[in-house]
């Protein structure tokens, strides 16, 4: 399919009269409604993102950005930095005023300096609107208000990842669905010379997903309805005491672990079960002398705890531009051709199931039935619960997940430096800081 200029600069809308046909999503409704942006006059762009877990969604991401210069004669610069190093290098641009035009932050980072970033609600609601909505969860990282500071981009979806023959062998014929069930599969596997190893350092995904999880799915939480601090509370103990237990189990180290070290562990043989990406799995299915590794490899979603439902935090990435570019036009065209289903679509595709979608239309894309190892992932975005849980998101709750208060609380526990009363009460003190 040749795209020209004026199907870049008419968006969703000028596309929708036909060119934008998908083998995936069918044509755009007549309907389609995303405004026109026609790039400013010698427009170039910058884009910062995060380093790729899979190779094939940043080819797909290149080859889309290829094809947008082609259409506009918009250069596109893409950087990479690693993933704890994007808050504090978006943070900075945002603070000085210059850098990256665009720039793709984690969770709900762009609540921390809304101020400092270009106003896209008539994009983001063009995009909804063309699309059948945002899913919940992912609009409300991207909003301040009824102002959305930023594109919902996609939830990265994380998952329990094991060796079933490991487990079949510690005598589960299945993969428990409760935290009670995950303990005894734990004692079960170490004692066979299988440990798990669940993230507890700074990892800004598997980190933040295996600690929230652990606080929720007991009853914790940071925050109540009305934003006070409740998180030294007797649901908060009960789920420390439990991953004191269930840190036991554990191969040595994870608390020093960031989100490529359980990877590593994983692929080496060193571990049965952790919580990952689908990227773990294409790691292994992608070297040949992992196949037996790959073969063996599924991928299930968390236990359900005492609090009695599934309760999943899930990684978020929202697009944002900052308010000083010289081209706000040219980075919103941008913006909308990537998001158009041909490109979108084509993303999805290559991202092998990594990247889950946030506009409810691309659920169809057949990436998501591809393969049995990729049902975990399908619903991140529809299932996932914000951070600032339950309490609104803010820049309060930015901070508090910049300041890895969750995931040290859970750690100190598990480990020992403290005792769940003493990190839950810890914690308790930290948040007040932040929530005052």
């Amino acid at each position: 399919m040749t795209i020209s200029r004026r199907d870049v600069l008419l968006g969703g809308a000028g596309l929708a009269a036909g060119s934008l046909a998908s083998p995936f999503l069918g044509s755009v409704p007549a309907s389609a409604q995303v405004p026109k942006f026609e790039p400013e006059p010698g427009a170039s762009l910058r884009l910062l993102r995060w380093a790729p877990f899979v190779k094939g969604e940043e080819d797909a991401w290149i080859a889309n950005t290829k094809k947008f210069t082609e259409a506009t004669g918009v250069e596109v610069r893409i950087d990479k930095e690693s993933w704890e190093d994007i808050r504090p290098k978006a943070a900075v641009a945002a603070n000085v005023g210059s850098g990256p035009d665009i720039v793709w932050v984690w969770f709900d980072d762009a609540q921390q300096y809304p101020d400092k970033l270009l106003d896209v609600t008539d994009l983001a609601n063009g995009l909804a609107k063309t699309y059948g909505g945002f899913y919940p969860g992912n609009e409300v990282y991207a909003k301040v208000k009824d102002r959305f500071v930023g594109v919902p981009l996609a939830t990265i979806g994380n998952a329990v990842v094991y060796r079933d023959s490991w487990v079949k062998d510690a005598g589960f014929s299945e993969f428990p669905k409760d935290t009670k069930g995950l303990l005894e599969l734990g004692k079960a596997l170490k004692a066979k010379g299988h440990p798990m190893g669940f993230t507890l350092g700074h990892g800004v995904g598997d980190g933040n997903n295996f600690t929230h999880w652990v606080l929720w799915s007991h009853g914790g939480k940071m925050v109540s309805e009305e934003g006070k601090v409740v998180i030294n509370s007797p649901e908060t103990v009960a789920a420390l005491r439990y991953v004191a237990e269930l840190y036991k189990t554990f191969i040595p180290g994870t608390e020093s672990w960031l989100d490529v070290n359980n990877n590593r562990a994983f692929i080496a043989g060193d571990l049965s079960v952790t919580a990952n990406g689908v990227s773990i799995y294409y790691a292994a299915a992608n070297d040949p002398k992992l196949a037996d590794m790959a073969a063996d490899m599924k991928s299930t979603n968390f236990p359900v705890g005492p609090v009695g439902q599934p309760v999943e935090l899930h990684q978020t990435t929202t697009a944002g531009i900052f308010k000083y570019t010289k081209y706000p036009k040219a980075a919103q065209a941008y913006l909308a051709f990537m998001f158009d289903a041909p490109q979108y679509n084509a993303w999805l595709q290559g991202a092998s199931a990594y990247c889950c979608q946030t506009l409810k239309a691309f659920a169809s894309n057949p990436v998501w039935t591809s393969k049995p190892i990729h049902a975990a992932y399908a619903k991140a975005s529809e299932t996932l619960r914000p951070n600032g849980y339950a309490g609104p998101l803010g820049p309060q709750s930015a901070a508090a997940m910049a300041d890895w208060i969750v995931v040290d609380m859970v750690a100190e526990a598990a480990t020992g430096q403290r005792t769940p009363e003493e990190a839950a009460k810890r914690a308790q003190s930290r948040a007040e800081r932040i929530y005052r």
